[in-house]
C-alpha cells in the first residue's frame, strides 16, 4: 500500500506538489481513483482524486478512520551528533518503530549548535508514510538543555549518561509500560557532571542501556525500541 500525506486535508483537501507529482505522473492515477491519505495526526482517509494535476492534486475524502496508536507515548531529546547523516538516519528509524516526540538538545559539549528542523521533518514525513503510519513525530526547535529539563513532563523521566562514577539503572529496568516516557540522551563528549545534577534535580532518573558505550544515535534508537519492546512484553 502507497500514502500520501496532506496535514490540512480537512480543509484543503490537496496534496503538496512533491506527492501530487508521485501520485499523478510516477503513479500515473486519474480522476476518481481511490488512494490512502493521512493528516500526520492519527488518521488515514480513503481518497478519491477530483483533480488529477501534477503539482496540486485535488482529493474527496470518501471515509477516514482512526490509527490504532500504542497507549504510550515516547519523547527523546538528544543533542544532535556533528553528522547530519547520522541524526537523520535516527530520526527515520525512530519514526518507523514509533515515536511521538523529538527535542534537539543544546548542550555544554554539543557539536551541533542548531539544526534545521524544516529537513528533519521531512525525513520524518516519508517514514512515516514508508511505516505506514498515520502519527507524524512532534519535531521541536533546538531547545537549551536548561530550559528543556525546567519543561514540565507527566511521564517518567529519564537521562543516559556515561558517567561510570555515577549511580545509574537499567532503563530496561525502569521503564513502566503504559505511561507516558522521555528519554535524554547527551553529546558525543556527554552530558557535564552539571547537566546531569541538574537533571536529577529536576526529576529525572540516571539510566544505563547496557554494559556497552554507544554512540548517540545508537543511544537514542536503542531507547525507542526498549520502550516499545517493555510494552509489547507486557
Amino acid at each position: 500500500m502507497i500514502i500520501f500525506y496532506c496535514a490540512d486535508i480537512q480543509s484543503n483537501p490537496e496534496l503538496s506538489e512533491e506527492d501530487s507529482v508521485h501520485a499523478v505522473r510516477v503513479l500515473r492515477h486519474v480522476e476518481g481513483d481511490e488512494i490512502t491519505v493521512v493528516d500526520g495526526q492519527g488518521t488515514f482517509y480513503r481518497c478519491a482524486i477530483t483533480a488529477a494535476h501534477p503539482k496540486h492534486c485535488g482529493l474527496q475524502v470518501i471515509s477516514s478512520r482512526a490509527e490504532e496508536h500504542w497507549p504510550y507515548s515516547v519523547e527523546l531529546a538528544i543533542a544532535p551528533t556533528k553528522n547530519l547523516d547520522r541524526m537523520e538516519w535516527w530520526l527515520e528509524k525512530a519514526t518507523e518503530m514509533g515515536l511521538d516526540r523529538f527535542t534537539p538538545l543544546r548542550c555544554r559539549c554539543s557539536e551541533r549548535k542548531e539544526l534545521k528542523t524544516e529537513r528533519m521533518r521531512k525525513i520524518a514525513i516519508s517514514a512515516m508514510k514508508q511505516s505506514l503510519k498515520a502519527t507524524l513525530p512532534e519535531i521541536d526547535e533546538m531547545t537549551d538543555i536548561k530550559s528543556f529539563l525546567a519543561e514540565p513532563f507527566d511521564g517518567q523521566k529519564f537521562i543516559a549518561h556515561c558517567m561510570d562514577d555515577q549511580p545509574r539503572k537499567l532503563l530496561s529496568h525502569e521503564v513502566k509500560p503504559g505511561t507516558a516516557v522521555r528519554v535524554l540522551i547527551g553529546p558525543e563528549g556527554d552530558f557535564t557532571a552539571d547537566e546531569v545534577a541538574l537533571a536529577i534535580k529536576n526529576g529525572y532518573v540516571p539510566v544505563s542501556l547496557g554494559d556497552q558505550r554507544l554512540r548517540t544515535e545508537t543511544a537514542a534508537l536503542a531507547s525507542v525500541h526498549t520502550i516499545h519492546i517493555i510494552n509489547e512484553l507486557n
